[in-house]
């Protein structure tokens, strides 16, 4: 007989905001027996997303950014699970397995939603199918495959113009993603060339592509032109002012956001860049890396919740006005801009924020005490433009060079959820001191079903 006094909390997302919220919830009703704390989640780890890049590019081992979920909860009721449909009418939430679509529902009393976003293609449907992607332990292990594969390919490739495509590597998006993306993959590249004797590391060609006329939306502008001098000293070439229109797998196609495009070219030799503007219409290359911004999931956009711009709206407790009951954070959750006209961009440290306000509402709210208004000062920012450099802003303070990177490095390093993590991350820096990365490409195939023979030779035209 079910305890008609036992609240259910549901809280969907393993993310950020999915496990922080969980873990407070944890630590606020550990004592109370009738609180029943359940976590659903697609994959049964927290990422560590910041990281992806230095994944793909083989400083960390893939492993070390990942931290089983169960390892981190007490109390909690975990289910590793897709998520079909959420009733917020019958407080009910419909979950498949993510191996067999076994059906499973399951009641609430409070339900929080923190599904996260997934990447913005902004129905470019050529570019969503041919290109790679930097949100997932996936997308960075298939794209260090894939640049190792390239380097294999060009090294024997007698067809210069094929060669030239293998040899040019284009990420779209200067954003953190993209930024520390065209950083590590460059480095990484001009470690490894020695392997192949063909292959001068003059003759791979790292380009980033960003829209508006700086990198690093958001940054104090000198720290961005750092960013973007640094970057473009070291080989990468960064175009500006310049959105891409398409890509079929062969070559981009761009459109200028500007009178003109502003491509900066630089080489390894030189201290400084070059700006040249122009008319870039394309750019011939097999290998798109996407960064260029996320989206709500479609679960969101189709669901019974109120949404602007696919975000589900919340009022300033981070509850859906709508239904009392449910609170949104992180990246799924907006303001309502009738209450509101304070914008948070979607990071980390946001969703964490948001964690924190609703698992303290919600436990007000239990109480039947008043809840409080989601208040965040910014904290600051950094970010990675290569090795050992980076640029930081914290309470007011710029900071660029060696000293940004080991604070970007200190900063994250003490977000990760476990000594044990924190230890091989940081072993996995150090060997990187002192040896070159591996350029191992390890293929993953699936096993094929036994093939009966028996009905093979029934058919004429087998062979």
């Amino acid at each position: 007989m079910q305890n008609r006094d036992k609240k259910r909390i549901l809280i969907l997302g393993g993310g950020f905001a999915g496990v922080e919220c969980t873990l407070k919830l944890e630590s606020y009703f550990k004592n109370n027996p009738n609180i029943e704390i359940t976590l659903v989640s697609e994959d049964n780890f927290l990422l560590f997303t910041p990281m992806l890049p230095q994944v793909a590019s083989g400083t960390i081992e893939t492993r070390h950014i990942v931290t089983p979920v169960r390892t981190l909860i007490k109390k909690t009721k975990f289910y590793e699970a897709k998520i079909k449909n959420i009733d917020p009418h019958g407080k009910i939430v419909t979950l498949f397995g993510t191996t067999e679509n076994r059906v499973m529902r399951i009641h609430y009393d409070f339900l929080v939603v923190a599904l996260g976003s997934q990447t913005n293609f902004f129905g470019l449907k050529d570019v969503e199918e041919n290109s790679y992607k930097m949100s997932t332990i996936n997308d960075a292990i298939l794209l260090r495959n894939r640049i190792i594969d390239l380097l294999e390919q060009a090294e024997n490739e007698t067809d210069p113009i094929m060669r030239k495509r293998f040899l040019q590597l284009v990420i779209v998006g200067g954003g953190f993603a993209g930024v520390e993306t065209a950083g590590e993959i460059n480095d990484f590249i001009n470690e490894v060339a020695e392997y192949y004797p063909s292959i001068s590391y003059k003759d791979v060609k790292v380009t980033l592509i960003e829209a508006s006329s700086e990198i690093l939306a958001g940054f104090p502008q000198k720290l961005a032109e750092f960013a973007k001098d640094k970057l473009v000293e070291r080989g990468v070439e960064v175009i500006l002012d310049a959105g891409v229109t398409s890509f079929n797998g062969q070559e981009v196609t761009l459109k200028s956001q500007a009178e003109s495009n502003k491509v900066l070219i630089g080489s390894s030799e030189q201290k400084k860049g070059h700006y040249k503007l122009g008319e870039l219409n394309s750019i011939q290359t097999n290998t798109l890396i996407w960064t260029a911004g996320t989206t709500p999931i479609d679960l969101i956009k189709e669901s019974l919740f109120k949404t602007t711009k696919g975000r589900i709206i919340v009022n300033e407790f981070l509850q859906v006005s709508q239904f009392p009951n449910v609170f949104a954070i992180g990246d799924c959750a907006i303001f309502d801009p009738l209450l509101s006209m304070k914008k948070y961009p979607p990071t980390a440290q946001i969703a964490e924020a948001h964690a924190k306000f609703a698992a303290k509402n919600l436990k007000l709210l239990v109480n039947g005490k008043q809840m409080i208004p989601f208040e965040y000062t910014w904290k600051g920012q950094s970010a990675l433009i290569g090795k050992r450099t980076g640029v930081a802003s914290f309470f007011g303070i710029n900071i660029a060079g060696f000293f940004a990177f080991i604070l970007w490095r200190n900063l994250y390093l003490s977000k990760i959820r476990g000594w044990e993590k924190k230890l091989r991350i940081w072993i996995d820096w150090n060997l990187d001191l002192f040896f070159k990365r591996d350029i191992s490409r390890l293929k993953v195939f699936k096993k094929d079903k036994p093939v009966d023979y028996k009905e093979l030779d029934e058919v004429d035209d087998v062979w």
